[in-house]
C-alpha cells in the first residue's frame, strides 16, 4: 500500500510517499480503507521532533490521527463494527492515518455522520474532541454561562464556538478581521477583532476562557475571568503547569490544560450534533495524500481557517 513515511525528524520534506507493508490488526482493532484524513498541529510537531520524548527514535513512522473510511477487516473481539461500515475516528499515538490503510482501535471509532462526506468527517475527531472535552469536562460548562474562545476561527476554535452554543452558553469569539463573518456564521453571540480590540482590557467577565491558540497569559486574563472562572490552555508550558498546580489547591479561578482523549462515546455525541445541524466543519484547503508536505507547511504558517483535509482517495 501507499503511505506517507518519515525516516527521521525534520522539515516537511522528510514526508515521503512510499510503498509500505499492509498493517496487521489485533483482536480489538479495525483495518480501515482510508478515504480521508486531516492535518493537526500535533502531526507536524511530531514530525519536527518536538514530541520525541514520547515517540523516541524508531523509524519509519506514519503520522496522522484523524481518519474517515470503510472497514475492511475486523479483529476477533470487535463487536460494534463489520466489514463495509463507514466510520470516523482516531488512530493510536503516534498516528498511522496518512496511508491507504490504517489501524483504528474499536474504542476510538464511531459510525460516520450520515450528512458528512468522508473528507468532512475526517476533519472532526481530534479538533472537535479537544473542544468538547475542554469545555464540558474541564470547564464544566453550563447553560447561560459566558464563554470566550480565543482563536475562534482555527481548527479547534470553530468547533469550540459551536459546541459552547449547543451547550447553551453565551459565546464570544476572538479572531482576526478577515474571519469575523465566519465566526458570526457559527452563531457566536459576539465577535472581537483582536487587531482592533484587546479582550483582556474589556469590562466583560467570563465563566470560561478557552485559549485555543495559546497566545495569552493567564495573568493578562485574570481580570476578565470571573472569580470562580476557568482558564483553559492547549499548550502545557512549564509556566502553565505551575499555574495549574498553584490554582488547584486554592479557591477561586482555575487554570487547566486539555489533552484530547479519543473515545467512541464522545464521537457519537459529536455525530449527533452534526446530524442535528448544531455543528459543522470548516475546511480551508484540501490536499491529495502525495502533497502532504505542502499541507503541513500551510498548517505551520498558522494561516489556516478551520481545518486542512487530506484526500487519500478521490
Amino acid at each position: 500500500m501507499k503511505a506517507i513515511v518519515i525516516r527521521g525528524y525534520g522539515a516537511a520534506e522528510v514526508l515521503q510517499y512510499e510503498d509500505v507493508e499492509k498493517p496487521q490488526i489485533q483482536s480489538n482493532q479495525l483495518l480501515i480503507k482510508v478515504n480521508a484524513s486531516s492535518v493537526n498541529p500535533i502531526d507536524w510537531k511530531t514530525r519536527k521532533g518536538m514530541l520525541s520524548i514520547l515517540t523516541g527514535n524508531k523509524f519509519p513512522l506514519i503520522l496522522g490521527f484523524d481518519v474517515a473510511g470503510e472497514v475492511v477487516e475486523v479483529g476477533s473481539q470487535v463487536t460494534r463494527f463489520k466489514v463495509g461500515d463507514a466510520i470516523y475516528g482516531s488512530t493510536s499515538f503516534p498516528g498511522g492515518a496518512y496511508a491507504e490503510l490504517a489501524v483504528v482501535p474499536e474504542n476510538l471509532a464511531a459510525p460516520k455522520p450520515t450528512n458528512m462526506t468522508y473528507e468532512q468527517a475526517a476533519t472532526v475527531p481530534l479538533a472537535a474532541l479537544t473542544a468538547l472535552q475542554a469545555l464540558r469536562d474541564l470547564g464544566n460548562i453550563k447553560s447561560g454561562q459566558s464563554v470566550l474562545i480565543n482563536g475562534a476561527s482555527g481548527g479547534v476554535g470553530v468547533f469550540a464556538v459551536q459546541i459552547a452554543k449547543a451547550l447553551g452558553a453565551e459565546v464570544t469569539g476572538v479572531c482576526s478581521s478577515r474571519n469575523l463573518d465566519l465566526v458570526k456564521s457559527l452563531n457566536a453571540d459576539l465577535v472581537i477583532d483582536y487587531t482592533i480590540e484587546d479582550f483582556t482590557e474589556g469590562n466583560v467577565q467570563y465563566d470560561i476562557i478557552f485559549d485555543v491558540v495559546a497566545k495569552r497569559a493567564f495573568s493578562d486574563c485574570r481580570k476578565v475571568l470571573k472569580p470562580n472562572g476557568v482558564f483553559i490552555f492547549t499548550l502545557p508550558t512549564p509556566e502553565v503547569i505551575l499555574q495549574i498546580v498553584f490554582t488547584m489547591f486554592l479557591p477561586g479561578q482555575k487554570v487547566k490544560f486539555v489533552l484530547e482523549k479519543p473515545n467512541t462515546q464522545d464521537l457519537l455525541y459529536l455525530k449527533d450534533l452534526i446530524e442535528t445541524g448544531k455543528m459543522q466543519t470548516v475546511i480551508d484547503r484540501t490536499y491529495p495524500l502525495p502533497e502532504l508536505s505542502a499541507a503541513h507547511r500551510y498548517s505551520e504558517s498558522e494561516r489556516a481557517v478551520g481545518k486542512i483535509a487530506i484526500l487519500t482517495r478521490s
